[in-house]
């Protein structure tokens, strides 16, 4: 055996006979709580417990690490790799099973149970000791397969694939079919498969009335429609405004830049609460045109109009964060070379800049169109009656009228819709090639934009920048009036109830919204970087290696996406309420939910930019005998950068302002911004939830900020873009001339 198949096994021992096996509220792995009876108590170990006979069908797991243990000396490769394989696989088996299987009174699954000899036995979620072993039989078996010649025998990679299908599987999968398995029973909790049906097929749901009555259409039919719009649109916007700021020599890009990603650091509901007051009935600029203009007041606002509006300005810098990484990562030797053969911009653009682009623009209307139909705070705000799957599927589950099995069928169909956007994307791709960057230094200058396409781009970006300007400062003043658009009357009011500090005897942070702050800092500084390194090495192993089941997995990472935040919160506290995974009313599970929400956001990024880098990099890597973790570490990585920062400011961010994905999750230990800023919303106390906004809004430029300063940016050993000014017109002269 290797020396890290030996630590494998030893941290696999550790878990099963020294930590404690099962979760005790309030004890930490560094502290072992002598109280609970350890090693025998609530707080013993497996190995303890079963040997006791306490919990006799712990036993099955640790024979699987004695079975490894005797082949430790063992010479012999093939069947040690055996052992490792049947061993690990048979262990986690085992661990699983009895974990569903032995439950709380009247839970888990009790054929299983008497199989087991556990008849009528309890047991509580599992714990620190269980995690531990979980993870040591999971890396023993990838050892087993990497000894067997899988993924070229590299233990890094077997690792990472077995790591991160099974973190899928225990947290996206698991909670989403839990939830769906309400889909086929009726309300008594029966089998009824009829019952699907005629959810699936009601009217609301499926009804083309508008189009031959004035009635509304059916929800799918509205969801689509707005998802398609707002991917078309915030994907041309976030092009138009990475092509302004890499090619072009624009005055203020540095405003632009900075105004075009305040949206996405919006606390939710803070959006549309600001254009309720600009455009809304009674607002400042409804106000203006009836009383300068004679145009009369509107409810134009709340329906598709505003919804849609709400999502362009909030889901653009997505798109945007895309687009710009592979904006950079096109060759401009490639546009040179167009020019030298006499191509015009216009044809140099159309033939050579936007076929290269494909990829990028794919992923970012994805994402849009996705981001679309999960949103639930606009549509709840600006919606009306223009109602959508993700605000129909939230009453369906917290409304008078409870019915799970519901908001199950309209989650499958959401999820339909998402499924097949990814494959119009992948159609559209196809198996074609988009590699720019291939480890060589290039001189070349990017070819300045066509005059038509700044005009287009700039014709796009000026209203949508001015307005988001406007927004802002109706944020800002907010804060700081008596009541926004009735009383003007300035006052630090909001701010004091919210974030006071008492200095008279030491510091105290006597400030009402202080707990849910700094709550909300800690998760998102540790879910953050988890999500980043996530989803990178998910989109890692779908580009880079050649294994079973990669789409299976690429599926995967889309799908808790694909479910609205509402539905997966729910689903998380059905899946882990009760045992074997018992981690409702902690911070993991805030943790648990943020990441694997927010992770695709990662997978697609990092698709994205791998797209653009030469294989040859990694296999040169090889051939100079570096292992793959050393490859990814100082070759592939360093040119990720663009996706790396994007995945980290968006996790961060979205940890900082998600809403419908954890409302059902925080606790009074707990809380978090959102949902101190809902509570603040529902009780109309709007100055208060805009003035925490604020604070959020400058937290999370600063750390934004921080974020780009430690990853600093991709050096692809370019000349620079300011070139682009000079006088001189032909590019390529400029270039030889150099």
């Amino acid at each position: 055996m290797r020396s890290a198949t030996k630590l494998a096994l030893l941290l696999g021992w550790l878990g099963y006979a020294v930590l404690p096996w099962y979760f005790v509220e309030g004890m930490s792995l560094t502290r072992l709580d002598w109280a609970a009876g350890y090693p025998l108590g609530k707080a013993g170990s497996a190995l303890a417990l079963g040997l006791s006979g306490q919990a006799p069908w712990l036993l099955p797991i640790g024979a699987a690490l004695a079975a490894i243990t005797a082949f430790v000396a063992s010479r012999d490769a093939a069947r040690t790799a055996t052992v490792l394989i049947w061993a690990g696989a048979l262990g986690l088996a085992l661990l699983f099973a009895q974990g569903f299987a032995i439950a709380l009174e009247n839970q888990g699954i009790p054929w299983l149970a008497a199989l087991l000899g556990s008849t009528g036995a309890t047991q509580r979620g599992m714990g620190g000791g269980a995690f531990v072993t979980v993870v040591a039989l999971l890396l023993l078996l990838c050892h087993g397969l990497a000894y067997r010649g899988i993924c070229r025998g590299d233990l890094f990679t077997t690792c990472s694939i077995g790591i991160v299908i099974l973190l899928i599987g225990l947290f996206i999968f698991f909670p989403v079919s839990t939830i769906l398995r309400s889909a086929l029973v009726d309300q008594s909790g029966a089998f009824a498969p009829s019952a699907f049906f005629a959810r699936f097929f009601d009217s609301s749901i499926w009804g083309l009335g508008c189009l031959s009555a004035n009635v509304n259409c059916g929800v799918a039919w509205n969801t689509l429609v707005l998802a398609v719009l707002c991917g078309v649109i915030t994907t041309l916007l976030g092009l138009a405004c990475a092509l302004l700021i890499l090619r072009t020599g624009m005055p203020g890009k540095r405003v632009m830049r900075a105004l075009t990603v305040l949206p996405i650091i919006t606390p939710p509901f803070v959006i549309g609460l600001a254009l309720i007051l600009l455009f809304g009935r009674a607002g400042v600029i409804s106000t203006f045109l009836y009383e300068w203009f004679g145009i009369a007041r509107s409810r134009w606002l709340y329906g598709l109009p505003g919804v849609l509006l709400a999502q362009v300005l909030a889901f653009a810098p997505i798109a945007f964060l895309v687009l710009i990484g592979v904006v950079q990562g096109i060759s401009p030797s490639l546009e040179e070379a167009s020019q030298t053969l006499g191509a015009k911009r216009w044809q140099t653009f159309r033939t050579v800049t936007w076929p290269l682009l494909k990829p990028g623009i794919a992923n970012a209307f994805l994402l849009g169109f996705v981001e679309s139909m999960a949103d639930f705070g606009n549509p709840l705000v600006l919606g009306g009656n223009f109602e959508v799957l993700s605000t129909k599927i939230f009453f369906a589950v917290v409304g008078a009228a409870y019915n799970q099995g519901q908001a199950a069928v309209l989650a499958i169909i959401l999820l339909a819709f998402t499924l097949g956007a990814f494959w119009v994307q992948q159609r559209w791709l196809g198996g074609k090639s988009y590699t720019t960057v291939t480890g060589k230094g290039d001189s070349g200058l990017p070819t300045p934009l066509p005059r038509r396409i700044t005009w287009l781009a700039t014709t796009a970006i000026v209203p949508w920048v001015a307005l988001t300007f406007v927004i802002y400062l109706v944020i800002l003043v907010g804060g700081f009036v008596k009541s926004m658009g009735r009383n003007h009357t300035p006052t630090l009011e909001h701010y004091a109830t919210g974030f006071a500090i008492d200095f008279s005897n030491g510091i105290y942070f006597q400030g009402s919204a202080w707990n849910s702050f700094f709550t909300t800092i800690k998760v998102a500084a540790i879910s953050a970087p988890l999500t980043a390194v996530i989803g990178l090495l998910t989109a890692y192993l779908l580009t880079r290696q050649k294994f079973g089941g990669r789409g299976m997995l690429e599926f995967a990472t889309m799908l808790s996406f694909a479910i609205p935040g509402t539905v997966l919160g729910v689903a998380y506290i059905l899946a882990f309420n009760v045992p074997p995974i018992e981690i409702t009313g902690t911070g993991l599970i805030l943790i648990i939910a943020f990441v694997f929400r927010n992770m695709p956001v990662g997978v697609r990024s990092g698709i994205a930019g791998l797209s653009q880098i030469d294989k040859s990099l990694d296999e040169a890597s090889t051939t100079l005998r570096a292992r793959s973790f050393t490859t990814l570490w100082r070759v592939v990585l360093p040119l990720l950068r663009p996706a790396l920062v994007s995945a980290l400011v968006y996790s961060f961010v979205r940890s900082m302002t998600a809403v419908s994905a954890v409302i059902f999750l925080v606790s009074a230990e707990y809380n978090l911004a959102t949902a101190y800023i809902v509570g603040r919303v529902e009780a109309g106390e709007f100055g208060l939830a805009i003035a925490y906004s604020s604070v959020l809004i400058v937290f999370m430029a600063f750390g934004i900020g921080l974020i780009q300063l430690g990853v600093g940016e991709r050096k692809l050993g370019r000349r620079k873009v300011a070139a682009l000014n000079s006088s001189v017109s032909d590019p390529i002269t400029q270039g030889a001339a150099s």
